[in-house]
């Protein structure tokens, strides 16, 4: 089975995921990231990036203080 891709967005509403999305590249996933900010960033929501293959985190919305 393949990989369905290295760079992952999550979406979480009242802490419990709710949406996931895998891309190849990180140009991408960071579109994809500025897109569910525009469609579902509200309040309680949050919205990380990570990389699937190191296991970082790239991004987060809203910005962890």
């Amino acid at each position: 089975m393949n990989s369905p891709g290295r760079y992952r967005v999550t979406l979480e509403t009242g802490g419990r995921p709710v949406a996931y999305g895998w891309w190849e590249s990180e140009a991408t996933a960071r579109r994809k990231v500025a897109a569910w900010i525009g469609d579902w960033g509200r309040p309680g929501a949050r919205i990380t990036l990570t990389d699937e293959e190191t296991g970082a985190t790239l991004t987060t919305w809203p910005d962890e203080a």
